[in-house]
């Protein structure tokens, strides 16, 4: 299967196939204008108040934002998707197997999250078969217009985004025509409080595997600047809009659950619309699962696996967790990967931007559309420092906000950890042993 069928996935993306930004930007919003999204700030409206949530919402989209378009631009320049990109900025070959094994792990969890809701929103609809059939028919019908690539997910994004947005316009001006907003924004939390650092965190968490892999879409894009548009766009529609309309959605119907607030505020044919929505972003989750496990294997085994089989794998995968009922640790699971992923990003960031180990080799070969002929078989200091970083964000819970904790002691660990090495192995830039396995 030639590179461009399979989406260039083990290849730079030439800048032939770069897109329009808008192209890439419909996508984006599609993926935070979504069921997740609007999930997350019922959440937060269930257990914070407007203000709170607004706070909580704007430190995570800083967060996100930030990291965005760090990945992102690095990932148009080069052309690489995010597990690609990180053989070459900080993890080697065996580090970034771990991140591709990652990232199709917590996405296969988002996959089995987002079918689990489309799959209860479609058997309250129609009243027949059950949920677990339900999951069973949506999980394989994603996976199909997965297999058929970026193609068929713009196409997915064009049809599916007007339809949410306007089902969530719909129901707010129904809220708006029957509740005071002024006494909403005030109101006290229907349900257990939430404090302020764990609700950034569910935030951050919500998206920051999303953040991570901007770089699988921004590498069809053609420039920085076109980045930068498409994240701070898909950021203020998507995550900051989204959630507050749920937020306050929760206030007024008293319920955490989205499906039951869309059919107070909008009826069935809007809760349907926004149920079905959960399609553009879960070909999202699995095409960048797809990637994680081709990179992933080709890194440890030299295993060319084709992105479509790769796919099918993960969906069945996928559709059978959902089965199982992920849904039920939906808030647990944020929390986990609010201070897991963040790492990545930061050791990504230290090494691309600051210490530019690789950039030379990377330039040489890009001019020619090409990647290196070797790399890193791994980086001890990065392994070192993901692990410390993340019991960081875990544990300490009294001082700052736990993803951020993660990422900027990922961060500053990194660059102390490679500056200490460097000085005791007498290397002005340091080098681990590499690999010349081929791509």
């Amino acid at each position: 299967m030639s590179s461009s069928h399979d989406d260039y996935s083990l290849s730079r993306v030439p800048m032939s196939a770069r897109r329009p930004m808008w192209q890439v930007l419909v996508i984006r919003i599609g993926s935070l204008a979504c069921v997740s999204q609007l999930m997350l700030g019922a959440a937060l409206g269930y257990g914070m108040t407007f203000w709170g949530a607004l706070s909580a919402t704007f430190l995570g989209s800083v967060l996100l934002q930030v990291v965005s378009f760090a990945l992102g631009a690095a990932a148009a320049k080069e052309g690489l998707s995010t597990s690609l990109l990180s053989r070459w900025a900080g993890f080697g070959n065996m580090g970034s197997s771990i991140i591709g094994g990652v990232i199709a792990i917590a996405l296969m969890g988002w996959f089995g999250i987002q079918n689990s809701v489309f799959a209860e929103g479609l058997y309250k609809a129609t009243g027949i078969f059950n949920t677990q059939i339900w999951a069973l028919i949506a999980g394989l019908a994603v996976t199909l217009i997965v297999v058929f690539g970026f193609k068929v997910l713009s196409l997915t994004a064009n049809i599916s985004l007007p339809l949410f947005l306007g089902a969530v316009g719909y129901a707010t001006i129904h809220m708006l025509s029957g509740k005071n907003v002024g006494e909403l924004m005030v109101a006290a939390p229907s349900g257990p409080p939430l404090t302020l650092a764990v609700a950034t965190t569910m935030v951050a968490g919500g998206f920051m595997i999303g953040a991570i892999i901007t770089p699988d879409l921004s590498r069809f894009m053609k420039s920085g600047k076109d980045v930068f548009w498409m994240t701070l766009i898909g950021t203020f529609v998507g995550e900051l809009g989204m959630n507050l309309l749920a937020v306050l959605m929760a206030a007024a119907v008293h319920s955490n659950d989205i499906v039951t607030i869309m059919l107070s505020l909008a009826g069935w044919l809007g809760a349907g619309i926004v149920v079905f929505s959960t399609i553009k972003l879960n070909d999202l989750n699995l095409y960048s699962s797809s990637l994680g496990i081709t990179n992933m294997l080709n890194a440890i085994f030299n295993i060319k696996l084709s992105r479509v089989t790769a796919t099918w794998a993960i969906g069945i995968i996928g559709t059978v967790l959902s089965l199982m009922g992920i849904l039920n640790y939906f808030v647990n699971f944020l929390v986990i990967l609010g201070v897991a992923v963040p790492p990545v990003a930061g050791i990504m960031f230290v090494d691309y931007y600051i210490l530019k180990r690789h950039r030379k080799v990377l330039d040489e070969t890009r001019a020619k559309e090409t990647l290196p002929s070797e790399c890193e078989q791994w980086n001890p200091v990065t392994m070192v420092t993901w692990v410390i970083s993340f019991l960081i964000g875990y544990f300490v819970k009294d001082f700052g906000i736990p993803a951020i904790n993660s990422l900027l002691a990922a961060a500053i660990l990194y660059y102390a950890g490679m500056k200490v090495y460097a000085f005791s192995t007498k290397q002005q830039i340091v080098e681990f042993a590499k690999t010349t396995q081929t791509l």
